[in-house]
């Protein structure tokens, strides 16, 4: 460490100054500058002395400079508006695998609610003591919009919980909250089973974290379609949000409607996409953005008695875009692609994972989206009754590569009765992947995918609701191809339970799971991607430097 000078050499340079030191008024032989230089040397002199004499502990390895991996000891989603109708249910099932965080913590779920309106206080009699604020000011209201009393909460890690959300199309989202050991993986998801005649289905989607901007493509005005893009702010501010839609010829107009929509704290709005706009477009693609504040966006798709679900949100537009978990037995598959945000058209190449690898499936080999706007294509059985996932790259890969957004609809049916889901571009599971809502006697099926090398994934399925003892099996999966495989079930339970994906070796893997409910011999279903649970975040090494005190 660096030493500091001495106190005579202090004493010495300030002297120097002025009239050769022949003193000031008080005849000390030094002014009051130089004697309060004198001073505050002193007090760095004891300060370093001390950091001298006891120098902070060398760190552990890794050596200082060096990033380390630390697991996250705090995670936060946000899920949407039921959107159930008059016959629906709807399930919240919260998660966590229960690896490492610290010791303790807490996960539950929340209702989001406004911050409650408290009434000011009655004025302190005279003479009263003042508590830090003037007399009669209101109490603070909440820090975030939600009801104080939680809908589940989790009471270990590794076993999940499931409870009805609240009832009716009004109800508000939700706010999920996981801290210390509960962090790591923290997962909810939200199934929705509706049983009315006219639109039997199942909708699920995972809750995800709040923000700022997001991509939808697959919505729909045309026809039966009536998609709502469902806003959710659980933040202890309002929000201003701008929904954008793109169409086959590019933005569609929406006129003021979709702009300055604004998103009181606690509360959630549900905003009719054609209500935006007079155009009937059968494939648009969706664009979020908030001006302030932060919200969870979702949106949902139906098509009267053909189907309904969640659309995902999208990952960023990229240049090439993996879609997992297409199921064999689909009855029909539409392909949408939008090129939002670029000056240059895109020219993808068309490719199926199958059990053997990648192919390109006879007459859907390509496809081409114009700058801005949204391409949709047909391509019913192409996946020749195969599980497989989809594959959108550059067909020229030295050309400048154009980022995109796609989703495929999945519709299954069993003679004139059908449902939809809608799958999305994903990343992979990285170290480790989760699903709340798995449930046995073959309802859940596991679509695995390596997209570049051999892959080994360790697949888990923890204790059920109702109890059991988590069971583990390892998957292999060649190079480019898809596996399909019935889900792992808890020893011992038969209840809902949550499946873990982690990958052992090689991939990278992208997973999802099918959740497929035959009601009333509609064969309802819904699909959902499962995306790293970022459970471990980068942290550099630093060292103490108390030489920042005086820098």
């Amino acid at each position: 460490m660096k030493k500091m000078p001495s106190l005579s050499a202090l004493s010495v340079g300030r002297s120097g100054d002025g009239d050769g030191g022949s003193g000031g008024s008080d005849g000390s032989g030094g002014s009051r500058t130089g004697r309060s230089l004198l001073a505050c040397a002193a007090v760095l002199a004891v300060v370093f002395g001390v950091a001298e004499l006891r120098p902070p502990a060398a760190p552990a390895a890794p050596p200082a400079g060096a990033v380390t991996g630390a697991q996250v000891e705090r995670t936060a989603a946000v899920c949407p508006q039921p959107m159930q109708g008059l016959s629906g249910t709807t399930q919240l099932t919260a998660f966590s695998p229960g690896s490492g965080g610290s010791a303790g913590g807490s996960a539950a779920v929340r209702d989001v609610a406004p911050p409650a309106v408290v009434a000011p206080s009655a004025p302190a009699p005279a003479g009263a003591p003042s508590a830090g604020a003037p007399s009669g000011s209101p109490a603070p209201a909440p820090a975030q919009g939600q009801t104080n009393d939680a809908r589940l909460s989790l009471t270990k890690p590794g076993t999940p919980v499931s409870v009805n959300a609240a009832p009716g199309d009004t109800a508000n989202g939700s706010s999920a909250v996981a801290t210390g050991s509960y962090a790591p993986g923290f997962t909810v998801t939200q199934t929705t089973t509706v049983t009315d005649p006219r639109g039997l289905g199942l909708s699920g989607v995972t809750c995800s974290p709040a923000g700022t901007h997001f991509w939808f493509a697959g919505a729909g005005t045309s026809g039966d379609r009536k998609d709502y893009l469902s806003l959710t702010n659980a933040e202890a501010a309002a929000a201003v949000v701008d929904v954008h839609l793109y169409g086959d010829k590019g933005p569609v107009d929406t006129g003021e409607s979709g702009s300055g929509i604004k998103i009181d704290p606690g509360t959630s709005q549900a905003v009719l996409l054609s209500s935006l706009t007079t155009n009937q477009n059968p494939d648009l693609a969706v664009e979020v953005t908030v001006r302030s504040g932060r919200v969870g966006a979702y949106l949902h798709a139906t098509d009267g008695s053909a189907g309904a679900d969640w659309i995902p949100a999208s990952v960023d537009p990229a240049p090439t875009v993996v879609l997992p978990g297409l199921p064999a037995d689909l009855s029909g598959s539409r392909l949408i692609v939008a090129a939002p945000g670029s000056e240059d058209d895109a020219d993808l190449k068309i490719q199926l994972s199958g059990p053997n690898g990648w192919f390109t499936p006879a007459g859907h080999e390509t496809i081409h989206v114009k700058a801005g706007m949204v391409n949709a294509i047909a391509l019913d059985q192409i996946n020749r009754q195969q599980v497989s996932a989809l594959r959108l790259s550059p067909t020229d890969p030295k050309q400048h590569p154009t980022p995109v957004i796609a989703t495929v609809r999945i519709d299954r049916a069993n003679g004139s009765k059908s449902d939809a889901a809608w799958i999305t571009g994903a990343g992979p599971v990285g170290k480790r992947a989760s699903v709340a809502d798995s449930r046995g006697g073959g309802a859940a099926t596991l679509l695995l995918t390596s997209t570049v090398d051999a892959a080994t994934v360790r697949v888990t399925a923890s204790a059920g609701t109702g109890g059991g003892t988590p069971t583990s099996k390892d998957v292999q999966i060649p190079a480019g191809a898809t596996v399909s495989l019935p889900s792992p079930e808890p020893g011992g339970g038969n209840s809902n339970f949550g499946l873990t994906v982690e990958t052992v070796s090689g991939g990278p893997v992208v997973a999802a799971r099918m959740l497929a409910l035959t009601t009333k011999d509609v064969p309802m279903f819904t699909i959902q991607a499962l995306q790293d649970d970022h459970s471990y975040v980068q942290v550099p090494q630093a060292n103490q430097d108390p030489g920042l005190l005086i820098h």
